[in-house]
């Protein structure tokens, strides 16, 4: 069972400064209103559909959408920063090499997330369920999964610096060459775990020790009998 994550010697906790944009322009954009390398600032957004359209570089800041529809969007190098997405429905995302600061992502789903080289900073996701996340090569700083569920993390040649798992789900992840410190998955519900090489340096709880105690066994070789 999870239990609730807590800050102890030598394990910092995530630093997250969001403040919700305010003082908006209400915006309803339509077909083809969103171009590619295009600046969204300073706008409330009911709903952005923009599934299946090529958008390299779009930049969006200081806004609040309450439904991003971006599935199979071409959205590498995408930049969100001091924004907030309500609900974000994705099958597929593909935002490699995308910048995200202070961002709230507060529900959806996302079946495959390309986020391989991006960089994430001050971003939290709630509520989310997220299938298989590619991290490969991602800077990962002040990150916060809460109440999520994660089928497959990969965060091979990653860095992750205070990230928490609070309440979140992990089934699976993996990687090499991952560079860890202060990644916090005493609040993650690792129960059903079926892999965890890639959180070696990850800071877990006693009672998870003992739930874990085969997989660790397995993952370094020995034969328990």
């Amino acid at each position: 069972m999870a239990r609730t994550s807590g800050k102890s010697s030598g394990t910092d906790a995530p630093r997250i400064t969001l403040t919700e944009p305010v003082d908006l322009t209400d915006w309803n954009p339509g077909p083809g209103d969103v171009l590619s390398g295009d600046r969204i600032d300073g706008r409330r957004i009911a709903t952005l559909d923009i599934a299946g359209e090529r958008l390299p570089d779009l930049e969006i800041e200081e806004c609040v959408i309450d439904a991003l529809h971006a599935d199979a969007a071409d959205l590498r190098g995408v930049r969100v920063h001091d924004s907030v997405v309500e609900h974000l429905d994705a099958p597929v995302l593909r935002a490699s090499s995308s910048t995200w600061r202070e961002v709230r992502i507060g529900g959806g789903r996302i079946g495959s997330a390309e986020l391989y080289d991006a960089g994430l900073n001050g971003v939290e996701f709630i509520g989310m369920k997220l299938g298989f996340v590619n991290l490969r090569g991602a800077k990962v700083t002040d990150v916060v999964f809460r109440d999520c569920v994660i089928d497959e993390l990969d965060i091979a040649d990653a860095t992750l610096l205070r990230v928490s798992f609070e309440g979140t789900r992990i089934r699976a992840a993996e990687g090499s060459n991952t560079s860890i410190a202060h990644v916090d998955l005493r609040g993650a519900d690792l129960d059903r775990v079926e892999r965890l090489e890639g959180f070696r340096g990850a800071t877990i709880g006693a009672d998870q020790l003992y739930t874990l105690a085969p997989l660790l066994a397995a993952q370094a070789g020995y034969r328990v009998d």
